[in-house]
């Protein structure tokens, strides 16, 4: 495989990236911004918060929704550009909110971490999902920091990271968008941070304590591995194609310190397998 290259630097935290019409959107998480980024590096905010930004996705309106960190709210930005409140999650998150999928109808899959991060031993959390009119269920519970969130092309299975078990957990969702089913997809040897799925079926997985990229299919197996100089985040296959693998990057994961340092990257490789389903 190939080597990571930087694209752009001098940001915060970057997370979360998504491939949309023709751009990488993701979120400076620490910087409270998005960002849309064009395959030649050129970049712009699109929006700009008070607070930390996590998840994104687009209800079929095209509307954006953006994950509120800390104040557990799933935020709306229409062709207006007014950020509204799309959903309060206070109901089932227990401590802030991380990464999310939107599905083709417009239902969100929302994550939390569950406990204080880098304070406190890991515990369970639950997944939200909010639909389309920003109604808010309960969608699962029991997962390990539930973070990078993919739905396979068919839109019948929801597959989600859980970094503190080190494992990819497979649902069915039926036609409503209520999971069931639950299943381990993946266990893994690494930790499982941002994900995104490939035309084969493969999970690129962005594994931040071993610092590599990893192609793994169902059942465990390790199909190639791409190494990083640093800790990468979170993945995103998108580009001409969508055979470029975008790799967001930060050397560290303390808000403080990468506030100072100010040292995340947009990293891509090219890799031969395009990429499938959502994000």
């Amino acid at each position: 495989m190939g080597k990571l290259e930087t694209v752009i630097g001098d940001l915060v935290f970057p997370e979360c990236p998504r491939w949309h019409d023709d751009r990488l959107v993701f979120s400076d998480i620490y910087a409270n911004r998005v960002i849309a980024m064009s395959a030649d590096g050129q970049a712009e905010i699109v929006m700009e918060h008070e607070g930390a930004v996590s998840g994104l996705g687009w209800l079929p309106g095209g509307e954006l929704l953006v994950v509120s960190v800390d104040d557990l709210q799933l935020l709306k930005i229409g062709s207006d550009n007014l950020v509204v409140t799309h959903a309060d999650l206070s109901a089932i998150a227990t401590y802030f909110l991380n990464d999310m999928v939107v599905d083709s109808s417009g239902r969100a899959y929302v994550g939390n971490v569950g406990f204080r991060f880098l304070e406190e031993p890991p515990r369970a959390a639950a997944m939200a999902r909010v639909d389309p009119d920003g109604t808010v269920h309960l969608a699962a519970t029991d997962l390990m920091l539930a973070n990078g969130t993919v739905i396979t092309p068919d839109g019948r299975s929801l597959i989600v990271a859980e970094t503190a078990a080190a494992r990819l957990t497979a649902y069915d969702i039926d036609a409503v968008g209520v999971l069931s089913n639950r299943r381990v997809w993946a266990p893994l040897k690494a930790s499982a941070d941002g994900i995104c799925l490939d035309l084969e079926g493969a999970i690129w997985v962005a594994s931040p304590r071993t610092n590599e990229l990893l192609r793994v299919a169902e059942g465990g197996t390790v199909l190639q591995r791409i190494a990083s100089d640093r800790s990468p985040k979170a993945c995103m296959l998108g580009g001409s194609g969508r055979t470029t693998l975008y790799v967001t990057t930060a050397g560290s994961v303390n808000p403080e310190e990468c506030r100072a340092l100010r040292s995340g990257r947009i990293e891509t490789v090219q890799v031969e397998v395009s990429g499938a389903g959502l994000p």
